[in-house]
């Protein structure tokens, strides 16, 4: 997974919108082969109710990985909460946030245990 967001992030660089990054990642990970659900639809359940909405994950790798992708200048602490929320949702114990605004992808990879 992160060998295919480096490849994209070195195919195009910083700089582009976070959607950009989404698709060109999608389909980096569908060429190698990786199965995962992109843009996954959580069901919002409040109070034990579920409502009509529902959260969008980024990439979800079902009972193994959520990963939720940025183009920012710097992740901040709500970027963190995000990700952890979607990871107590999912009952998934590992995340990764990636911010593709950075020089290197590698100083933009932050990975989240649960």
């Amino acid at each position: 997974m992160i060998g295919a967001a480096i490849e994209v992030h070195r195919e195009l660089g910083p700089g582009l919108l976070e959607s950009v990054y989404q698709v060109c990642l999608a389909e980096e990970l569908r060429l190698r082969g990786i199965e995962f659900c992109p843009k996954y639809r959580l069901p919002i359940v409040y109070k034990g109710q579920p409502l009509e909405d529902f959260l969008i994950i980024d990439l979800y790798f079902p009972g193994k990985l959520v990963v939720e992708l940025k183009a920012v200048e710097k992740l901040l602490p709500v970027h963190e909460a995000q990700l952890l929320t979607y990871l107590r949702l999912t009952e998934v114990k590992l995340g990764l946030l990636l911010n593709f605004n950075s020089p290197t992808l590698k100083d933009g990879i932050k990975r989240m245990v649960l």
